[in-house]
């Protein structure tokens, strides 16, 4: 293992972040000069901005038919942006959840993820397959416009988003050429860095043994989810722990939606899915949005102990993945006893509580 793999590895993760912020501010703000209201620039170009790290790299992987990266990053992604992500930020504080994500938003997570499934079923996502996971998002991205016109509510123009971008200011000499221009810098600050970070990737795994599948499911799927990190524990801290939940499940929409749908659509060939990741990455991304219900549902919040838990799951996750990849024993028997014992008997008591918080308020 070279020095240059792990210097590959931090400037693509820099060059990521930096672009997803720099591609946000400027877009936002080019935006709102054609009299596109903040809300609808926060339920658009904020929620592809923080996934634009998943998609930068996902393509890039996609066109140098590295499939199992891309793969691995969406699953991994959306894995950590439950597990990890959101059980770090409720320890932080508990977190609040909508009554609306709950009816709304994490049923099409859950959707999203089974359609993505059922796609990949064959064993390849086609650019057929592709064409309907991104006709998917276009339709998810036009309801939440219409939708959020009709709630006079939220369409202040006081927001905090609208603080934070500095929507209010008046535009200043050449605005358009200036935002137009972060943008574009942000797109290179983009490709660039998941240039370097799909190439330091297939070195580390080659390196320590592991597959790229593996390392699409932890290293690169932790470092493009920083975004959605950052924004959780800024929001948790700030005391908008609503905003830290919706950006989470907003996200894995996004991820399996458009990511997915972009890199099949633009590769050159159909992209292989792996058959571990059908029997396991799949149905643990789909377990881990099922769960969301029950837990969002008690009480409209997530307390300390279930971040303690989701936590303690993602660590449980990774100890799997890269005691399979690398054939150390009883990686098999610690398989078994995650999927035949600590699941079920936390689905089991979950669905008590959620009963009992659901009989509660009838």
């Amino acid at each position: 293992m070279t020095l240059m793999t792990f210097v590959y590895l931090i400037a693509g993760l820099v060059l990521l972040v930096a672009g997803a912020e720099v591609l946000v501010r400027g877009a936002a703000k080019l935006a709102a000069q054609f009299g596109i209201p903040p809300l609808i620039i926060g339920l658009t170009v904020v929620a592809f901005g923080t996934s634009a790290p998943e998609t930068a790299v996902s393509v890039q992987a996609s066109l140098n038919g590295s499939g199992d990266i891309a793969i691995g990053n969406v699953l991994g992604s959306n894995i950590a942006n439950v597990l990890l992500i959101l059980g770090m930020t409720s320890l932080i504080a508990p977190l609040i959840v909508s009554r609306q994500l709950i009816r709304l938003d994490v049923p099409i997570m859950i959707g999203a993820s089974l359609i993505t499934y059922a796609l990949a079923w064959d064993g390849a996502l086609s650019r057929l397959d592709g064409a309907l996971l991104f006709s998917a998002v276009i339709g998810y991205t036009l309801f939440l416009i219409v939708s959020s016109r009709r709630s006079n509510a939220a369409a202040t123009a006081d927001d905090e988003f609208t603080k934070e971008f500095g929507l209010h200011a008046k535009p200043k000499p050449y605005a358009s050429l200036i935002n137009a221009g972060l943008v574009l810098a942000g797109l290179v600050l983009l490709v660039t860095g998941s240039n370097f970070l799909v190439e330091g990737a297939v070195s580390l795994a080659r390196a320590l043994g592991l597959s790229e599948l593996v390392i699409g499911l932890t290293v690169i799927a932790v470092g493009t989810s920083l975004p959605e990190l950052a924004t959780s524990i800024l929001a948790a801290i700030r005391g908008e722990r609503d905003i830290a939940v919706g950006n989470i499940v907003g996200s894995n929409i996004f991820n399996l939606l458009c990511v997915l749908g972009l890199a099949s659509l633009v590769s050159p060939q159909a992209i292989s899915v792996a058959a571990s990741a059908l029997a396991f990455d799949f149905p643990v991304m789909i377990a881990v949005a099922l769960a969301c219900l029950p837990i969002f549902f008690t009480g409209y919040s997530i307390n300390r102990w279930e971040g303690l838990l989701f936590v303690a799951y993602y660590v449980a996750y990774t100890v799997y993945l890269v005691m399979a990849s690398t054939g150390r024993p009883f990686a098999e028997t610690f398989g078994d006893a995650m999927i035949g014992y600590a699941v079920p008997l936390t689905a089991v008591t979950l669905l008590v509580i959620a009963s009992r918080a659901w009989k509660q308020q009838r």
